[in-house]
């Protein structure tokens, strides 16, 4: 799914209710990682619940594959690895996420424990994409 038809649905739900219940189902349709790679190699640190996201270049392309033990950020993790997922390290960081984010209004229904997640979740993966480079 790309950027625009993530922002069309989510803006398609009626309220905060509905959306938190697509973020869920977007989770259990895209946080596709297997449990064997849901170990300390892939963990996330910096999130209240335990996130693992693999980040590996493909052909060029930044491929993520990303999973969490809890619903709703099962979801925060599908979110962002479509956001990022299948581009090239420079498309990848130059994508400026926060402003998606932002049209999305995640960052102001959220939990700060759960934003510190979500940052924690970008910067891992921006710091190993530019490994890529």
């Amino acid at each position: 799914m790309d950027t625009d038809k993530l922002i069309k649905n989510f803006n398609r739900c009626i309220d905060w209710e509905d959306k938190y219940l697509y973020i869920i189902s977007l989770g259990e349709k895209y946080a596709l990682l297997p449990a064997e790679k849901q170990t300390e190699q892939y963990a996330i640190v910096g999130c209240q619940s335990s996130v693992w996201i693999d980040v590996k270049l493909i052909e060029g392309k930044v491929s993520l594959l990303g999973n969490s033990d809890a619903a709703l950020v099962k979801g925060l993790v599908a979110i962002v690895c479509m956001l990022l997922n299948d581009k090239t390290p420079s498309e990848l960081l130059n994508t400026n996420i926060k402003t998606i984010f932002a049209q999305l209004g995640l960052q102001q229904q959220l939990t700060p424990a759960r934003n510190q997640g979500l940052e924690a979740m970008v910067r891992t993966i921006f710091n190993k994409v530019e490994h890529f480079i």
